[in-house]
């Protein structure tokens, strides 16, 4: 007889709260509860019908408590219990109940019920909850002098304490932030490995903290020593185009509250006070735009400032403590920033100038980490510097040093200890692949081994990974990757490595969809939003936001309303729902959404945008002049009411979301009438605009401004024209570029979209890869083909925003997509076109793995797709074959969806690959001539 089967199971992989990394330092008192289950080949069609969470609290004669709920609910659940307190300490396990299906071909088929194990205990700890739980004050050096026209110089705090005898540490915490960015030190050991903390925000609204378990630092019965090292950062550091200095305050400062609760349960409280020393840094000066300087003599002075209890305090002054307000302290949700991965140079050479240059094959953002050798005392002259020039690229075989304008990006050692030793920045980052080192000791050759590079960024989730058969796509979507990862560093920056590095709204409006495949941006970009929030619903807005958040313009006249930008009130709360399934963002943003709807925007008298102010508009339009990014070829008032209607339909259904009827019936009237105005002022009654660019028709197939479908399949059939008489080049800007490939796909030109993706010669996603870049872009041609630098004085080499070809990647290539807000049902729909064979797509959903594969066997004229649903989710399947018989610009082809449940599955059916390429078509003289590219 043969043995029986084993029983079905399932796991559950993961419980998380909220949207944080760890659970340690929560700010919320209620935290609501995810988990995810391990992908299990043998279960189908299993979904959620009841669970259980186990809640044990650490409080003195707590019991678990046990929590039965029905439903199908695994993301974002409710807290089932009282609230935490402050500091309050609970462990949650989950178990799940479920059914499954094995055949769901058979609609008789017995459900079986399947449930997991108990999970393995997660977790969550609050942070401090009530203001009044604070005693830590702000402090400064007492003797500190600024001068607005220097480097702030970096400051130094230590204080010595002793924890009682005879008993052991259970517990220690540290409550930590600065006016500036900080590394705190226990005995002489780094807090944790978190950068530039606590990170860029709306100061004088928010300012982050962190938590950290310090226990295995501390001593008990001997002297510890807690030291806190400051920089300017953001806070009092050289910002903006006009480069001021000290634009939140001239005193940098730290606040640190240390809190030990030993075994035999007494708690020890240690906050700074005037009670601490402090000291200028050996670092003699760090800026984000200009680097860091640091002076081995003086760290020679200070020896053992951070580690010895008996070190000499006898130069160092007291602090003084700064009004604290306690009120704009919040517990850190966003991932902190952390080094993720270590690059070794690829090559070190010498410049046709003779300079020593490093190259770390790859343009990144970071900084240095150098390995002094030993020298003979003679190589150092007193005072002996080496200095660091970082640049993201060559020009002829020099570092291309001008588009990073004012900024200065020299690290710079001053050095006079002749043993080895390892040296990096600590208060500053730079956007570079190459460097040029000054100075190196002259009597030991620089050696690959003595430099690396420390990739910086927010240390986020990995989320999506995408790859293919054609190898220079691949490269686009990781150059998307590293662009993404350089420009997410403590808030969405528009560029890493020039005087500006600043939160530019329109660029991550337009980026929003794409940075939520790759990463799980929820609580990155939530932080985010809540500084715009603040900052826009000030007095005296009038509900219009800065364009860069955190705003260091502060003018509304030189900050005027802009269609775009400010859109991202709207559309990037939305996007966040979109994929994380999260209500509560929608909710803490509507506010923000209807000032700018309602009293925001700048309207004419038929209530579309003010036709007489000024609008970006389709910025960097290929077609507009090096110094005038904004003279591109589609009307910018066009622009705007496109995207007003867009955004008036979108907080709609906001509102419907949320419930609030009232709004939802108000703002859906309102977009129907402006979609009316629209058609009526830009429309022709055939379908074509009035702008005819491949922008304005983008924005009105992709935002569905026709009235119907033959008015749509003639503005669809426009914008194919002039893809072709383009020949499959760029044409678009900040607006159209995102739009393009959607507008084509879905009205059955995919295969047009494939040829301008494959397009190689400039502008085109491709022409940069065939220049050798690694990250994306700011212009199409920021490298012109002969090697220089576009002339234009706004020129990066790290910019994500045209990188927004990904979300057409992960959607229409792959064929991956969330029907439902947060993925409980999957879409999964590829459009294989060109000359791409196979792709393979993957997601960690809120829910799970989500993947697909997909391969063409050309031969036999087959399509085989292999797809992955996570538990309790499912799934949509269209086939392309399916896809080749939906009408080109309307919503048939439907009936055709097959739904499937969690699992594994595969697919395939008849595919016939269409006739490539697809011609292009250009006028010479008077004549037009179509040929084959």
């Amino acid at each position: 007889m043969g043995s029986a089967s084993p029983p079905l199971t399932i796991q559950v992989s993961s419980v998380s709260f909220e949207h944080h990394t760890t659970g340690l330092g929560i700010g919320h008192a209620s935290p609501r509860i995810t988990w995810r289950f391990a992908p299990s080949a043998a279960v189908k069609n299993w979904i959620q019908d009841s669970y259980e969470i186990q809640v044990e609290r650490q409080k003195h004669g707590s019991q678990p408590r046990l929590y039965q709920f029905k439903g199908s609910d695994s993301v974002l659940v409710p807290w089932p219990c009282e609230p935490l307190e402050s500091r309050e300490v609970a462990t949650v396990r989950v178990r799940a109940h479920g059914t499954s299906r094995q055949r769901v071909d058979e609609p008789d088929a017995e459900d079986i019920s399947i449930s997991s194990e108990w999970s393995d205990p997660a977790t969550v700890e609050a942070a401090i909850l009530k203001e009044s739980d604070w005693t830590a004050r702000f402090i400064t050096s007492s003797d500190s002098q600024v001068d607005t026209d220097q480097p702030v110089r970096p400051l130094r705090f230590r204080r010595t304490f002793q924890l009682p005898p005879h008993t052991t540490v259970y517990r220690a915490r540290v409550y930590i932030t600065a006016y500036g960015v900080y590394k705190m030190y226990i005995n002489g050991c780094r807090v944790e490995d978190e950068e530039m903390s606590p990170g860029w925000t709306s100061y004088k609204h928010r300012l982050n903290y962190q938590v950290f378990d310090v226990g295995s630092l501390l001593q008990a019965g001997k002297e510890n020593v807690v030291a806190v090292e400051v920089g300017a950062g953001w806070y009092a550091g050289r910002l903006g185009f006009f480069g001021k200095r000290c634009l939140y305050g001239k005193n940098i400062a730290a606040l640190a509250q240390l809190e030990v609760l030993l075994e035999d349960g007494q708690l020890y409280k240690l906050h700074s006070d005037e009670s601490w020393k402090s000291h200028c840094s050996s670092i003699t000066h760090s800026e984000i735009y200009d680097g860091e300087a640091y002076d081995t003599r003086e760290e020679q002075l200070q020896a053992g400032w951070s580690s010895e209890p008996a070190f000499d305090e006898s130069s160092w002054t007291p602090t003084t403590e700064l009004p604290t307000s306690v009120e704009i302290l919040n517990a850190s949700d966003i991932p902190p920033v952390r080094c993720t991965e270590v690059k070794q140079p690829t090559k070190i050479f010498r410049s046709p100038a003779g300079k020593l240059l490093v190259d770390f094959g790859q343009n990144l953002v970071g900084k240095l980490r150098v390995n002094f050798p030993a020298v003979s005392a003679e190589t150092y002259s007193d005072g002996h510097k080496v200095s660091f020039l970082h640049a993201g690229v060559l020009e002829n075989g020099e570092l291309g040093t001008r588009p990073l304008r004012s900024a200065i990006r020299v690290d710079q050692m001053i050095l006079s200890d002749t043993k080895p030793f390892s040296w990096s920045p600590a208060f500053t980052f730079h956007g570079f692949r190459y460097v040029q080192i000054d100075g190196w000791p002259k009597d030991t050759a620089l050696r690959t081994s003595d430099l690396e590079a420390l990739v910086l960024h927010s240390d986020m989730r990995r989320t999506g990974t995408f790859a293919c058969s054609d190898p220079l796509v691949n490269k686009l979507h990781e150059n998307t990757v590293w662009g993404m990862r350089g420009n997410f560093l403590s808030l969405p920056t528009d560029c890493p490595q020039r005087d500006e590095r600043l939160g530019w709204t329109g660029d991550i409006q337009v980026f929003g969809p794409s940075a939520n495949y790759l990463y799980d941006t929820t609580g990155f970009l939530g932080n985010w939003l809540e500084d715009l929030s603040a900052e826009q619903l000030e007095e005296g807005r009038g509900g219009v936001p800065a364009v860069i958040i955190p705003d260091l313009i502060d003018n509304p006249i030189k900050n005027p309303p802009q269609a775009i930008w400010n859109d991202v009130t709207v559309l990037l709360p939305w996007d966040i729902y979109l994929i994380s399934g999260d209500k509560d963002i929608l909710h803490r943003q509507y506010a923000s959404m209807t000032a700018w709807v309602d009293r925001g925007i700048p309207r004419g008298s038929n209530g579309l945008w003010d036709p007489n102010g000024w609008q970006f508009g389709d910025w960097l339009d290929p077609s507009a002049p090096p110094e005038e990014p904004g003279a591109g070829r589609t009307d910018c008032i066009l622009v705007a009411d496109a995207y007003l209607v867009r955004v008036t339909e979108t907080i709609a259904r906001v509102a419907e979301c949320l419930g609030f009827s009232d709004d939802h019936l108000r703002y859906s009237d309102d977009a129907k009438r402006l979609k009316a105005l629209f058609q009526h002022q830009y429309m022709a009654p055939s379908g074509l605009l009035v702008g005819d660019t491949q922008t304005a028709l983008s924005l009105a197939l992709c935002f569905r401004l026709h009235q119907n479908d033959e008015q749509r399949a003639q503005a669809a059939a426009r914008l194919a024209h002039l893809v072709q008489f383009a020949r499959y080049r760029i044409s678009t800007g900040f607006a159209g570029t995102p739009l393009i490939t959607h507008a084509l796909s879905d009205t059955g030109h995919a295969q047009l979209a494939y040829r301008m993706l494959l397009e190689t010669k400039c502008p085109s996603w491709l022409y940069p890869i065939t220049m050798g870049a690694t990250t994306i872009w700011e212009r199409w041609d920021s490298m012109l083909p002969d090697g220089s630098i576009n002339p234009g004085s706004m020129t990066s080499f790290n910019h994500y925003t045209l990188g927004s070809i990904v979300h057409w990647l992960y959607k229409i290539v792959g064929g991956i997509s969330p029907r439902d807000p947060g993925w409980r049902t999957v879409e999964i729909r590829p459009i294989p076109g060109g000359t791409i064979d196979s792709a393979t797509v993957t997601y960690e959903s809120p829910f799970g793995l989500v993947s697909c594969s997909w391969s063409i066997c050309e031969k036999e004229e087959r399509f085989t797709m292999e797809v992955v649903v996570p538990l309790n989710s499912r799934a949509v399947i269209i086939l392309p074959s399916q896809e080749q018989q939906v009408k080109a610009c309307s919503d048939q082809g439907k009936t055709n969806e097959v739904m499937v449940g969690s699992g594994s599955h595969k697919f395939t059916c008849p595919y016939k690959k269409p006739q490539w390429p697809p011609k292009a078509i250009w006028e010479r003289s008077t004549f037009a001539l179509s040929v084959d590219l």
